[in-house]
């Protein structure tokens, strides 16, 4: 097995990431700390630190040159980061001295890798936003078609009392939406350019410190933090945190179709659901079940970024290093979820004959409204004596609830164990869903 499911041949098939996949390589690092040392130079050169000719020669060159990750590799082993050996090979590619001695001026490396590292991440949660809004238009879609298919809801996997599948389906998406509506205000505080030099003081970027960082966040298009935030790793943390958040939601998705596409119950039909190797009857929910092993992953990798996220001093190497480790898993994670759920709804088919028969059976799925119903003349307590004794008896006899209620209870309302009467608001709520969707 490869060492991540994200880049094996093998598996990738089954866990994909999608665009998002691309941004988290060597060669997508490089190019972006590269587009970091060139908006640094330019800044420096617009602000008379450097020579603004070399500025601009240094920033046109981080545009074209091409730099191999593996030729970076030995020094990198042995330096701890790559920025060192990348200026060099930077600079050696440029082929003009007089305007490399100028390149990564005042910086630190951890300036480079972290604004460059914000690039990325900027790009991930561009793709994720788009994805997450394609699932959630099959979710909107879903809901308005069915806001009215009667259903059993469930709690402990128990028959509960009547919703939609419309409302199931609202229920699976109102967290999604949510993330995208917050998406805006996480990047506002996270995505940020990082230029404080060597111990976050900005002393070797002299006096224009603070200008040239802010010209260096325009031109990147990052927030001006107005500081060092080196060893805050509270930036990180709210975007992480925004990805646990969504990969928690699509698992609970998951956990319920797997649920409703069991045999006993088959609810739901999923789109290419996978087969067994020797079972030729098997449908089985694979990709809800993936859906539900991300966030297990999900689990153990926001722990380890959390621990990361303290460090000591003015820079920790231990934390940083750990954070290299599993910050892209959490990425890849996150897309592979998303991408997953788009597959799974783009073709999801309820099975209204099944619901209407896992409505039906003895009926105690009415057993709530029986209660209320027969505390319309009875005090309530007693009224869910009643109701229990009642569901024993039609159990007990092999009889529908309604049978054996009525007998008991002449005069009960017409409509009281008709399941599109006891929906209560799942309609309307599978309905605003749609319409929260449809404005998004």
């Amino acid at each position: 097995m490869a060492a991540s499911v994200f880049a094996s041949a093998l598996y990738g098939g089954l866990f994909p990431a999608g665009e998002v996949g691309r941004l988290w390589s060597d060669a997508a690092e490089v190019r972006a700390m590269l587009l970091v040392e060139g908006a640094l130079a330019r800044a420096q050169g617009n602000a008379g630190v450097i020579p603004e000719i070399s500025g601009a020669f240094i920033h046109r060159s981080a545009m074209e040159v091409q730099i191999d990750p593996a030729g970076l590799a030995q020094a990198t082993g042995r330096n701890g980061v790559a920025v060192p050996a990348l200026v060099a090979a930077f600079r050696k590619a440029m082929e003009a001295p007089d305007h490399a001695q100028y390149v990564h001026w005042g910086a630190t490396s951890q300036d480079i890798i972290d604004t460059g590292l914000m690039l990325r991440l900027r790009q991930t949660l561009a793709v994720m936003e788009d994805r997450l809004r394609f699932a959630l238009r099959a979710l909107g879609d879903v809901a308005a078609r069915h806001a009215d298919l009667p259903m059993a809801a469930r709690t402990y996997g128990q028959v509960a009392t009547p919703t939609s599948f419309g409302a199931v389906a609202a229920q699976w998406g109102a967290p999604l939406a949510d993330a995208v509506e917050g998406l805006p205000q996480v990047q506002a505080r996270a995505l940020f350019v990082s230029l404080s030099g060597a111990a976050g003081t900005s002393s070797a970027l002299g006096p224009q410190a603070s200008e040239v960082r802010a010209a260096v966040a325009e031109a990147l298009k990052l927030g001006d933090p107005g500081r060092s935030w080196h060893t805050d790793r509270a930036p990180i943390l709210r975007i992480a945190a925004w990805m646990a958040e969504v990969v928690a939601a699509l698992a609970a998705m998951g956990a319920s179709q797997v649920a409703l596409a069991a045999s006993e119950v088959g609810e739901l039909r999923l789109p290419g659901a996978g087969g067994s190797s020797t079972m030729p009857q098997k449908q089985n929910p694979v990709a809800p079940s993936v859906l539900a092993a991300l966030n297990h992953q999900m689990g153990g990798l926001m722990a380890s970024l959390q621990a990361a996220g303290a460090h000591q001093h003015q820079r920790d190497g231990a934390a940083w290093f750990t954070e290299w480790m599993v910050l892209p898993q959490i990425a890849l994670t996150c897309a592979a979820a998303i991408e997953t759920a788009c597959a799974v709804l783009d073709g999801l088919q309820p099975v209204s004959e099944r619901m209407a028969e896992n409505l039906g059976g003895a009926g105690v799925i009415h057993a709530e409204a029986l209660s209320f119903a027969l505390a319309a003349s009875m005090p309530r307590p007693e009224a869910q004596a009643a109701t229990k004794a009642l569901v024993a008896d039609a159990v007990a006899a092999g009889q529908p609830l309604e049978a054996v209620a009525r007998t008991a209870h002449p005069g009960l309302p017409d409509d009281l164990f008709d399941a599109r009467a006891q929906m209560g608001d799942a309609p309307a709520a599978a309905r605003a869903f749609a319409a929260r969707v449809d404005g998004l």
